[in-house]
């Protein structure tokens, strides 16, 4: 009889322990009434600017945090603490994904209870960081126009994985003749049913219906969603 290979034992182990940490991560956040998001894409998705005028739109209204994985700078983190959002960077080195034990040591010495949005940045991959649950309410799969519309195609699996897909950068759709239809039909026979946003974060395009939608998520997990939290229009033009 073949015994299992030591390196997909291993791996089982790891996964394991993951969701342990990934299920206390998520009941210290219900606990803590705080909404946290994730966002995975592959590298040059717009993820960050994304990302950078969501905190800048929901700040006024609401308390945020960002913490920021990257293999190596901490540039996106920089970019990000422009909006005076709390951010924090985790470097990864090597590994090509963000773990729920990093996400548990980065938030050390933050009060979750002072927080409605945590939001989590994944490193830019989109075949790893699928196996590994943060401990999120909700997951963002982000693919760019200019990734080509068979890119749910390529990787089905990170799509099966997220509650939300967004194709960013519609601002450059016609220059690089991106077939819209033909991308939805791609997320579709993946997913079929899944929610699809298009947005241009440089032009604000679909910023209000992702921060409609945003809010419409987090009063369904009954977090706190007061008067005092209104989504603003114009959300990009901040």
């Amino acid at each position: 009889m073949m015994s299992t290979p030591r390196l997909v034992t291993v791996r089982e182990n790891v996964l394991k322990h993951n969701d342990v940490l990934a299920r206390s991560l998520r009941g210290r956040f219900r606990a803590a009434g705080v909404f946290a998001v994730s966002l995975v894409s592959s590298p040059g998705t717009g993820k960050t600017m994304f990302l950078e005028k969501t905190l800048a739109a929901l700040q006024p209204h609401c308390r945020v945090a960002a913490l920021v994985g990257d293999l190596a700078t901490d540039n996106d983190a920089a970019r990000l603490a422009r909006t005076a959002a709390p951010v924090r960077q985790i470097t990864t080195g090597t590994i090509c994904h963000l773990e729920a034990a990093m996400v548990e040591r980065a938030l050390e010495g933050w009060n979750l209870a002072e927080l409605d949005f945590l939001f989590i940045e994944n490193v830019g991959n989109l075949v790893c960081p699928s196996s590994y649950d943060l401990g999120e309410e909700l997951r963002l799969v982000l693919m760019s126009v200019t990734e080509g519309e068979d890119k749910p195609l390529k990787y089905p699996t990170i799509f099966n994985t997220a509650d939300l897909a967004i194709i960013t950068k519609m601002d450059l759709a016609a220059a690089v003749e991106f077939d819209l239809a033909a991308a939805q039909r791609s997320i579709q026979a993946v997913r079929p049913g899944m929610h699809v946003l298009e947005v241009s974060a440089k032009t604000g395009q679909g910023m209000d219906a992702w921060l409609q939608f945003l809010q419409a998520r987090r009063a369904e997990s009954g977090g706190r969603i007061a008067e005092e939290f209104s989504i603003p229009s114009k959300a990009a033009s901040r």
